[in-house]
């Protein structure tokens, strides 16, 4: 009868997976699908801080491609300057001033005008533009061309070989947390 019984139990055990080997794959399976699903999700933070970056970097360079334009029509240059500024500075620190043909250009660097910009702005005051790309002899425009800057945002040097170095600095904060920072630097002469 022993015999039997032993006999049974392999049988019945053969047949199918007791309720605590089902359980323990149950959660074999959930701490599978959380690794993947938390590794799905870090990747995505990182493709947004990514993109975040490429889009700001952007940004500057067509920033940097703007103060280039203003450059190559600027007939002198002056660094940290506000005297001279067709709009009012609103307490922004003058970083540099052009005198074009088209009447000066003041880029300035301080606290936002509205509460819809992030932190510190990078402001141009000058002519704006028509319709095909010149300046225009209308009224100075004063308008914020990046913000998020970090201290001090942008900085302006001639250097000894007579090129002005221009160099960007941002902040922001990706939907993920943490500071993300972007420098760009470039030297411009009077050829661009």
């Amino acid at each position: 009868m022993a015999l039997l019984r032993s006999r049974s139990i392999t049988a019945t055990g053969a047949a199918g997976f007791s309720l605590v080997e089902l359980l323990v794959a149950a959660c074999l399976g959930l701490l599978v699908w959380g690794v993947v699903l938390q590794a799905l999700v870090a990747d995505g933070r990182q493709v947004d801080r990514l993109v975040r970056q490429l889009r700001e970097r952007g940004q500057q360079q067509r920033v940097l491609a703007l103060l280039r334009g203003d450059l190559l029509r600027a007939t002198r240059v002056d660094l940290a300057q506000g005297a001279g500024a067709a709009c009012a500075l609103g307490g922004r620190d003058p970083v540099l001033q052009l005198t074009t043909p088209a009447g000066p250009i003041t880029y300035t660097v301080g606290g936002a005008p509205s509460a819809i910009w992030r932190g510190r702005v990078l402001m141009r005051c000058g002519p704006a533009f028509g319709l095909h790309g010149e300046p225009s002899a209308g009224a100075a425009q004063n308008r914020v061309l990046l913000d998020g800057l970090n201290d001090p945002g942008l900085e302006a040097a001639l250097e000894p070989d007579g090129l002005l170095r221009l160099r960007l600095r941002q902040a922001f904060e990706p939907a993920g947390g943490g500071v993300q920072r972007i420098e760009t630097e470039t030297r411009l002469g009077a050829g661009g």
